[in-house]
């Protein structure tokens, strides 16, 4: 093995990757096959797959009713709602609203603001070429009722820069909406930077936190944006997802409700009826990550906030040794690089190999046992950006917490093998 790939990386040695995965059933299941695939939808832990049973089979019936069951439907709801408002670190389990996915609620809010776009003089939104298509073209879609579009666009670095974003704000403006990580490339946006921007000229700032959130804490106080959406089988859970955003904010949106909901959060955002027991799952993935916080912190008052700083610091250890792993393979890395700081990304790495064209390198590691993707990533104008071809896209290794540096030696391994070929 080449000596470059073998050195051990600045790592947690602390964090208890053992346990993690025997948390996981689908690793042992699987096995030996390598997830790197995590940013298409991460493995649940056992808890999850429990509470899903436990809904389906204790109380699977409607929210509302006044016998025991759907009374238990009620608190269960209740209770998910304190506890991502937890793991946002919002104020109030009430600016958490259930549905399902991250897409639908971007164009919930999309079209609730664009009906007050045409002839108002906030018209301006500011979008971003890193981000998935889903925060892009549902608010492309707003032209048509006079939205007027300024792109915020990355820099050779793979990231978003202030400075960039700085010219594009003025009184004009009616929302910044971004990603807290790019899907493909793992770059995070300095989210607190881009609201004193967008605050100072009374513009508002979506954030798509759905790849950063199983990474590192996600703090909508610390990033003071106005709304963020999530989805839940990033984060461990079932398909699910979730919209947070201001109690002023909400309540100024214009949503569809029928005429029995009241129009108040969450319940004027929630049309119809969202999956309970994927919600429950939801619920139980964070308590996963409670108990792994308290794991790693035993004195902590915010195991939640401990466990995802756990995470992000091992994860930075996996993407250093992976960095060096693409290194020796003579891999183009696309965003943060070699020698960059690491705080800047996420263990998600878009690349390109001189060897092999990237349809063909997935299909070679599926072979021997890796998960991985190639193609566009649903961000066909990063793609374009990137300067390679639509129809062949990049390939992206996205790891996470359950992934270990024993798989990336297999990786290493299996690359270096390959490229011998």
């Amino acid at each position: 093995m080449n000596a470059s790939h073998a050195l051990t990386p600045k790592i947690d040695r602390a964090f208890p990757i053992d346990s993690v995965r025997e948390a996981f059933p689908t690793l042992a299941r699987t096995a030996p096959l390598v997830l790197f695939d995590n940013a298409a939808g991460a493995q649940v832990p056992k808890v999850v797959l429990d509470a899903v049973s436990s809904h389906l089979l204790d109380r699977n019936v409607q929210r509302g009713g006044r016998y025991p069951m759907s009374q238990a439907v009620d608190s269960a709801i209740a209770q998910a709602r304190r506890k991502i408002a937890a793991f946002l670190n919002a104020e109030d389990p009430d600016e958490v609203c259930f549905g399902m996915n991250a897409t639908s609620f971007i164009r919930l809010v999309s079209l609730a603001i664009g009906q007050g776009l045409a002839g108002a003089p906030r018209r301006r939104l500011i979008l971003t070429e890193i981000d998935h298509e889903a925060n892009i073209a549902t608010w492309l879609a707003l032209r048509v009722q006079g939205a007027e579009i300024a792109w915020w666009r990355m820099r050779p670095d793979g990231r978003l820069h202030l400075d960039d974003l700085s010219p594009l704000l003025d009184e004009r403006t009616r929302l910044v909406a971004c990603t807290a990580a790019s899907n493909a490339l793992g770059s995070i946006t300095d989210l607190a930077g881009v609201s004193r921007l967008a605050h100072a000229v009374g513009a508002e700032v979506f954030v798509d936190a759905v790849h950063y959130a199983p990474h590192a804490p996600t703090d909508v106080k610390a990033w003071d944006c106005d709304y963020l959406v999530c989805s839940g089988y990033k984060i461990f859970a079932p398909h699910m997802g979730f919209l947070w955003g201001r109690r002023s904010a909400l309540q100024a949106l214009p949503t569809f409700r029928e005429d029995f909901i009241p129009d108040a959060p969450p319940f004027k955002v929630e049309a119809g009826t969202f999956i309970y027991e994927n919600v429950a799952g939801m619920a139980a993935a964070l308590d996963y990550l409670g108990d792994l916080g308290a794991r790693l912190e035993p004195q902590s008052r915010d195991p939640l906030r401990s466990a995802m700083n756990g995470i992000a610091a091992y994860e930075r250890g996996l993407a250093e040794k992976m960095l060096k792993v693409l290194r020796d393979a003579e891999a183009t890395v696309f965003g943060v690089g070699d020698g960059a700081d690491l705080t800047h990304r996420l263990p998600t790495f878009g690349f390109t190999l001189p060897w092999r064209e990237p349809d063909r390198l997935v299909d070679d590691m599926a072979a021997e046992g890796f998960a991985l993707r190639d193609g566009h990533m649903y961000a066909p104008r990063l793609i374009r950006r990137l300067g390679l071809a639509f129809e062949s896209g990049l390939i992206r290794a996205s790891l996470c917490h359950y992934n270990s540096l024993d798989e990336i030696e297999r990786f290493a391994e299996t690359l270096m093998r390959m490229r011998r070929r």
